[in-house]
Parts: structure tokens; sequence; C-alpha cells
């Protein structure tokens, strides 16, 4: 049962730092308007935590590798709140942009501290439940802020949505660090440091790899996608991000659904090559709805917010399967430091792209991305979960 708790903590920890990190997207109108820019720029302000991440992922891997997880969410998360809550007194971009990526930085460490929670209190053959319901936080998160920040924007402005973020954040903090405890026995699986870099595996890079490509679509339609409805079909900003939260919570069913499924086959890429499968063919129909500007558009982008993210706990359970405890913290961080370096490359280029052609286009250069990661995915050849926690160290867990 205490393991329960653990990752509910972890849950909560990263639920609520989403709002300031990932959320703001979600009020991109009121941010153009705020500030007075275009939707290139202020796709890079919503999208300034992500600055942050790249330069502390790693680092609070490592700690948490050292240090466990209590320290790590504690004082990341707290720091991040405090920082959330200077950037409602901010009016210019030239400081709005640092300091939402310092808020990033701080706030990066529940991403890392909440994935090894699952490592080192879960066995393998539970592993794939407790990573969905782990990476449940990011939709529960994001389906919070579609539901809460939009009307807090046109009640209270920008100004409010920072206050609502720092407070919700603090919480969390203050929870993760009078409450987050170590395990109390160690797992299965190597009890002691690998001798070898877990990245002389090939399927660790590719992994990170299909992620990265996964990126692509994601960041399209999650930042995109509310500017759409409002910009083309004429939505309300709030019905718009009402959407978004209802997609976000049948996001948080499928991942649950996808880690269970991966528990009862004992593989986590087979699973993943389908969903991408399946992402292929929503984003597909959203390129054509979008161009016709039909309601195939609305309904597809909706689908589109929940199945590209559908299988981002499957990736990122296999990389930490494949680094082992010793350097999970290193390796998850890692991994998404890569995921977030293609976020911020795309947010600008896609906002470009769709500025100077069309939203579609956005949306089709998300399915090109995801029709590249097919060959990529390792799954040919892929172990039983539980064999992997058996396989000596540095050796290729999969083809």
């Amino acid at each position: 049962m205490k393991r329960w708790v653990m990752l509910a903590l972890g849950v909560n920890a990263h639920a609520s730092v989403t709002l300031g990190l990932f959320g703001l997207p979600l009020v991109m109108p009121d941010i153009q308007r705020y500030f007075e820019v275009s939707l290139p720029v202020a796709g890079i302000i919503g999208n300034a935590p992500g600055i942050g991440l790249l330069f502390s992922l790693v680092a609070w891997g490592m700690l948490a590798d050292r240090r466990g997880e209590r320290l790590v969410l504690g004082i990341g998360v707290g720091l991040a709140a405090a920082l959330l809550a200077a950037a409602a007194f901010v009016t210019e971009i030239w400081a709005m942009i640092p300091l939402l990526a310092l808020a990033g930085a701080m706030g990066s460490a529940a991403m890392v501290g909440g994935g090894r929670i699952v490592l080192r209190w879960f066995e393998p053959p539970e592993r794939g439940v407790a990573m969905g319901l782990r990476q449940v936080s990011y939709t529960l998160g994001m389906a919070v802020a579609a539901f809460v920040l939009p009307p807090i924007a046109r009640a209270h402005g920008i100004s409010g949505v920072f206050f609502v973020c720092a407070g919700v954040s603090l919480l969390a903090a203050v929870l993760a660090a009078l409450f987050l405890a170590e395990p109390p026995h160690a797992l299965s699986g190597p009890r002691t440091a690998p001798a070898a870099s877990p990245y002389r595996q090939p399927a660790l890079w590719r992994v990170h790899a299909t992620s990265a490509l996964h990126v692509v679509p994601q960041v399209v339609v999650s930042t995109y996608g509310v500017a759409c409805l409002v910009g083309v079909y004429g939505w309300d900003g709030v019905r718009a991000g009402q959407l978004f939260g209802v997609a976000a919570i049948g996001g948080a069913v499928v991942r649950i659904a996808a880690g269970r499924w991966s528990d009862r086959t004992g593989l986590r890429m087979a699973p993943l090559r389908l969903l991408t499968l399946g992402s292929l063919a929503v984003l597909a129909l959203l390129v054509l709805g979008t161009v016709t500007e039909s309601w195939l558009g609305p309904v597809m982008l909706a689908l589109a917010a929940v199945i590209t993210v559908a299988g981002n706990g499957l990736a990122y359970l296999s990389a930490g399967e494949l680094a082992g405890p010793a350097s999970a913290g290193r390796v998850l961080g890692t991994h998404n430091t890569i995921q977030n370096i293609v976020s911020l490359g795309v947010t600008p280029l896609a906002g470009v792209l769709i500025t100077a052609t069309g939203y579609w286009a956005g949306f089709a250069a998300g399915l090109a991305c995801a029709l590249i990661s097919l060959p990529v995915i390792p799954a040919r050849g892929e172990r039983h979960a539980t064999e992997e926690q058996g396989a000596p160290q540095g050796e290729d867990a999969s083809a």
C-alpha cells in the first residue's frame, strides 16, 4: 500500500508543476494580447520553461540517484513555485522568458523524481501500470490547466494564471518534502552499480530517438491546438481549452491502459509501435480536416491530443529499465532532455510554418515524424520485461 502512496506523491508533484511548465500554451491567445506579439513569439513565451529543462534534467537525475526523491522534489518544485509567483509581476518579454526558463529548470525535478519512484518501489510486472499512472500526472495537470487556466486568464489576466500555478506547485512541494520515503527493500534486478555504461546498448539510443520523433506531433497539437480552434474554427478560447481538458482525461485513461497492456505482454516497444500506427491514422485525418476546415478537424484534434502522448510512458519506462537502478535518474533525465531539446526547436519552427502556410502544414510535419519513427522503435526481438531485469548491464536488451 505504501508504494502507491509514494507514487501518488510523485504524481501530485508532477501534475501540479505541469500547470506552470506546460499549461501556458492553453492561454496562448491571452499571451499574444498581453505582450502584443505574433503567434511564433507567443509560442516561445508559452514554452519558455522548456529552456530550463534542457540544462537541469540530467543534474536532477544524478542528484536523485545520490540523495533520493524527497530532497529533489521538495526543493525543485518549491523553487519553481517561487519563480512562477515572481513571473506574475513581470510585464517585459526579455524578463519573462528567462524567469520562466528558471522555473522550468527547478520544476523539472518532478519529471525525474516521479519516474525513479516507479523503478524503485515497484516490481517489473507492475511497472507498466505504475508508470502509466505516473505519466497520468502530465495529462492530469494538463486537464486541470485546460479547465482552470483559460477562465482565470479571462477573469484575472496572465498574472492570475501565474499565481494559481505557483500555489498548486508550492502545496505539492510541501507534501513531497514531508511524506516521501525510501523503499524498505531492494527490488528485483541488479543490486550493484553496473560496470558498463547503459549507453553501450543500441536499444537505449533508439528509445531516445523514438521519443524525440514523437515529440513533434505532440508539440504541434498541444501548443497550437487551441489557437487553431480559435483562429480557424472561430471557437471561444475557454471552450477550446475545455476540449483539450476532456482530451487530457482521455489521454490519462489510454496511458494507464497502455501500461497495463505492456505488463500483460511483458513488452514495452511492441505496444508503442501499435500506438504509433494509430497516431498516424489520426494525424492523417487531422490534416485532411484542417485543410477542408470541416468538422473532422476539431474531432481529430481532440483524438490527436490523446493518442500522440499515449506511448510516452512506455518509452520512458523502457529507458529506465534498460538503464538499471543505479543509472535510472541520469538516463531518465537524459531522455527528457532530448525530448525538450526537440520541443524547443519545433515550437518556433512550427509557428513559422503555420503562419506561412496554415495549421495543416504543422500537423503534416508531425505526421511525417511519426512515420519516420516506425523503423526506429526497437520492437523487433524485444525481450520480456522481467527477462530484461536479469540481463547483464551493457548487453543489448532488444534489437
